[in-house]
């Protein structure tokens, strides 16, 4: 959430990262309430002056014979007042955190300001677009050829939106996550996490999924708890009201997990293979920095990301967010999108975020220098990478004229040696 002393300075300001968010949350109302409050505080604690002032008065009255009665009387009359406005308080502090929570986080100055997804700017590319002799198919097509992927048998399990690997296609998917641990471990200094895959309110509420997008997560109701969206949600959680040495950051993590999303008001939109899926395997990257470094990290969490798809060949794009398509808790993030010829689109299979103090305010992470008072830390995530969108990209790119698909080197050892994926039985 926002400093609520930032929003006072600054309150024109928030007014237009909500517009530009396309959010809605009433400032003028949190500041009247904020106000009010303030106000209800002042009052309290000079009754309470007043009451610790008399107290010790009573004692030195009543040794000299003085009446102290009126005092008593003042005493109580105070005491039932200060219960009155910790009541107000009481009733004050609900309604403004409603409002806070509903506040976007504000937007890094580079950022530009925009209404869509086509008001997204390009910052860099890699690759070439392959050229076949044939004509791409859409991976759908090269799977159930292959016999490596069931959206049937899925869509009987489970409901449409779900898929089943099998044998080779089981095995390909694994070797894709596992290789991505190993690279984001050895070579770019991540330490793994295993994390759970249910989460509850206060967890969802810290990275900033909660309130505003309940209906998209899966919420198991008997014990109020959540189907992780992301790891996103409890590699950052590790650290929720902690106070982190100094010296310890940058803390990067990085973690193989499901991840399960409604997609609420998402129905019939790319809904083919596996375009959109409400369960889908990810490696995500997380990082806890200093305030001063969040920028150079973002870079560095981008670079991490790219790596993994420049290992992998493929042709691809880094586009800059506009403020209209910018996620409710970030302040700048890049989308990295391949291309998928088999569907001629870019496919968006990373997010990386700089989420400054926003999150970290929410679920209370702090870290202290030696001698100094807490600050917040920053934090950030990206996707090192997402795979139904990339195994879509990798069946349609390195698809060949008899039906098989080639297995990048990268790959390969964790394939048993396979160079391609040929048809199942």
């Amino acid at each position: 959430m926002l400093d609520m002393d930032f929003i006072r300075r600054n309150p024109d300001a928030v007014k237009r990262a909500i517009i530009n968010k396309h959010e809605h949350a009433d400032v003028d109302a949190l500041l009247k309430l904020d106000e009010d409050r303030r106000s209800v505080l002042m009052q309290s604690e000079q009754l309470r002056s007043r009451r610790n002032e008399v107290s010790k008065n009573i004692p030195q009255l009543k040794k000299k014979g003085e009446n102290v009665q009126p005092l008593m009387d003042e005493m109580r009359q105070i005491g039932d007042k200060i219960k009155d406005y910790e009541a107000r308080l009481a009733d004050l502090a609900p309604q403004i955190e409603a409002i806070l929570m509903r506040i976007p986080n504000m937007t890094a100055p580079d950022v530009p300001v925009g209404e869509d997804s086509n008001d997204n700017v390009q910052v860099k590319a890699w690759g070439e677009r392959k050229q076949f002799p044939f004509t791409p198919r859409p991976h759908w097509e090269i799977a159930k050829d292959l016999g490596i992927i069931n959206f049937e048998a899925a869509t009987k399990i489970t409901g449409t939106g779900f898929v089943v690997y099998k044998g080779v296609g089981a095995r390909f998917e694994r070797a894709l996550y596992s290789w991505m641990l190993d690279l984001h471990t050895t070579k770019h200094g991540y330490t793994e996490i295993i994390p759970p895959l249910m989460v509850n309110r206060t967890s969802m509420t810290g990275t900033g999924q909660l309130p505003k997008l309940e209906e998209d997560m899966y919420l198991c109701q008997a014990d109020d708890l959540f189907l992780i969206p992301t790891a996103e949600v409890p590699v950052t959680n590790v650290h929720r009201d902690d106070v982190l040495d100094a010296e310890r950051l940058p803390i990067c993590y990085t973690a193989y997990t499901p991840c399960f999303r409604r997609e609420a008001g998402s129905y019939g939109k790319d809904t083919r293979g596996l375009l959109r899926v409400h369960q889908f395997d990810k490696v995500e990257m997380v990082k806890f920095v200093r305030p001063e470094t969040s920028y150079a990290e973002l870079e560095s969490l981008l670079e991490n990301a790219e790596a993994v798809l420049q290992a992998l060949g493929l042709e691809y794009r880094v586009m800059k967010l506009c403020t209209g398509d910018l996620s409710f808790a970030a302040a700048k993030c890049y989308d990295i999108e391949i291309w998928a010829p088999g569907v001629a689109k870019y496919l968006e299979v990373s997010s990386c975020s700089n989420f400054e103090d926003f999150q970290a305010r929410r679920a209370n992470i702090r870290f202290r220098e030696k001698g100094g008072k807490p600050r917040f830390v920053h934090t950030l995530n990206g996707s090192g990478v997402a795979l139904a969108r990339l195994v879509a990209t990798l069946l349609e790119t390195y698809q060949q004229a008899d039906g098989s698909v080639e297995i990048p080197a990268v790959l390969r050892p964790y394939m048993g040696g396979m160079d391609k994926l040929a048809p199942q039985e």
